[in-house]
This record gives structure tokens, sequence and C-alpha cells, in this order.
């Protein structure tokens, strides 16, 4: 079957006024649905999307809320011939590499958009390439909560010092293929970066007892779970615990297509979510769905107990 794009799609896509033009890579997954369906109801133009398999058939019908005139390719070159201002990706290392070298040989160089975890050294490397040709966004978790958690991290950190011993703890759904998750990782550094530590991925048998320069990885798998990720920062006689705990897909979703509507207007280079968030003088979005993400903080430090009638003031 042959796909092409609409005889106006140069000059529509190129027209002042028009909005941004999304090319969804992994569009028949669950995020790729996710990100045409939100793009959709947020007025954004989703021009075509790419997978492995449905070629041809509508982007908008996969995602299910019908026919948006956006179909299916199999390929980069197929995609790009639709001139999108921007790709988003969620997919695969090796179906990411390929957008990526694609996108640097490109004569309308794209901005690029990446949420997908497990990056080998051949899209780590193609990323970089990318980058001097246009802008790029990759980050393991689009949502803005865990951008929070992440400061949170760092002042705990900051605070507490290396006396607290570290372990970070995720959970996701069965079918995630890379663990730990990649923002399980980038929790862990920001911990790494202030102390010298190696990771201690799990532990069995008789390992002996917890060295002070571990910073304990655990990565659990089951059911339908969308992303939970507590740091613990355990003391003597009290822990504190940071958690973030996504219960949908779409707020990734929501924090890509932000993303992309800000990357679409930035010079060639590298960006990430928090920079995103910084110069474009918001915060989280003004009404957030009750159920998205939820951010938790508990220290299991005992309360002060109430003044007793000798001790009062």
């Amino acid at each position: 079957m042959s796909v092409r794009p609409p005889a106006s799609s140069s000059s529509s896509s190129s027209s002042a006024g028009v909005t941004t033009a999304i090319a969804v890579v992994g569009a028949t997954g669950r995020m790729g649905r996710a990100v045409v369906r939100l793009a959709h109801q947020a007025g954004l133009r989703v021009v075509c999307g790419i997978a492995r398999s449905q070629r041809g058939n509508d982007c908008g019908v996969i995602a299910g809320i019908g026919a948006i005139g956006a179909p299916i390719v199999e390929t980069a070159a197929e995609a790009l011939a639709f001139e999108p201002s921007v790709v988003i990706d969620f997919s695969t290392p090796a179906l990411l590499t390929c957008i990526a070298q694609a996108c640097t040989s490109s004569t309308i160089a794209p901005a690029l958009v990446s949420g997908t975890t497990g990056l080998d050294d051949a899209a780590l490397s193609a990323l970089h390439a990318v980058s001097t040709r246009c802008a790029v966004l990759w980050e393991p978790n689009m949502s803005v909560g865990i951008h929070v958690l992440a400061a949170l991290v760092e002042a705990a950190e900051a605070a507490l010092g290396p006396s607290f011993d570290v372990e970070v703890v995720e959970a996701h759904h069965r079918a995630k293929v890379d663990a730990p998750s990649g923002t399980a990782l980038r929790l862990a550094e920001i911990v790494k970066r202030s102390r010298r530590a190696h990771y201690a991925h799990g532990r069995q048998g008789r390992p002996g007892p917890r060295a002070a320069d571990e910073i304990g990885m655990h990565a659990v798998r089951g059911g339908d779970v969308i992303g939970d990720h507590t740091v613990f920062f355990f003391g003597d006689g009290e822990r504190v615990e940071l958690t973030h705990r996504a219960s949908s897909r779409d707020v990734f979703a929501h924090g890509a297509l932000r993303a992309a509507q800000w990357l679409a207007h930035q010079a060639p280079g590298r960006y990430d979510l928090a920079t995103m968030i910084r110069e474009s003088g918001r915060g989280a979005p003004e009404k957030p769905p009750a159920s998205s993400s939820i951010a938790h903080v508990a220290t299991d430090r005992a309360p002060h107990p109430p003044p007793t009638p000798e001790s009062a003031p």
C-alpha cells in the first residue's frame, strides 16, 4: 500500500499561524495512542505515525478517536515526507536510532522529543549527532511531577548527607523490558553526584552488611503499574521517603506534547524537561487531573509528644 503526504502538506505546515505538525513514532503502542488522542484534543496536528504494523491505517482510528487524516508509515523517510515540525518518539532504542539518523540527514531538521528508555550506545550516539542539526529533548519520564521529585531528592541529599543510606525502588507493569527504569537511574544519579558511591542492583544470598558507599537499586514488575518511584533516605532512628506515582499514561503524553510545542521554537542542541519547565515560565498544569500523578513525602520519625502538664509553658 502506497502512503503519500497530501499535496498541500509542504505549504500548510510552514504557513504562519498553523499549529505544530507532529509525527508520532510508535503510534500503535500505548504511549503513541495517548499522544495522538491528546494532541487531537489540544488542537495540534498529527500528520502521520510510524510503526512496524498497520501501515496505511489512520492514527486516529487506532487511537480510538476516528480518522484524522494521519496514516501509519513504516520508515523515517516516509514520515519526513510529511514535513513534521516535531517528531515525538515512544518506541524502541533501535527505532529511535533510525529516526535520529534520518532527522540528521533531513533538509527539514524537525525537532525531536523522545521518551524511549533503555538506550544503547548506538541510540545515545545518534541523539548526540542529531542534536547538531535539530533541537532534541530526551527524557526517560515526561511527567512534570517526576521533576519535582528530582528537585526534592537533590534537596534531601544536600540536607541529610552521606550518613543516610539511599535506596531507590521502582515498580512498573509486567511488559516493561528494561530495568531499572531510566527514571530510577536519573534519580540515583542525583545522589551519586554528591557522594562516592556505586549501584547495588538487588541483593540475594549472603551479601554481607550494607556498604556505606552503596546506592541500592530495586526493580519491581507486575500487573499494569504505570510507574512508581521511591527514593529512601535511611538514617539511625528515622527515614525519609520521597515517592512519585503515576496513575495515568496521559501525564507522560501531556508532558511530551508540551515539550514538543516548546521545542519546535528552539535552536539545535540538547534540552531536558527541567529546562523547558523553567524557560517556558510555567510550573505544573493549572488544573492537573486528580489521578494523574501523586508526589508523596513521608518520614517515620516519631512525632514530638504533646507537652505534659509539667513541661507545658
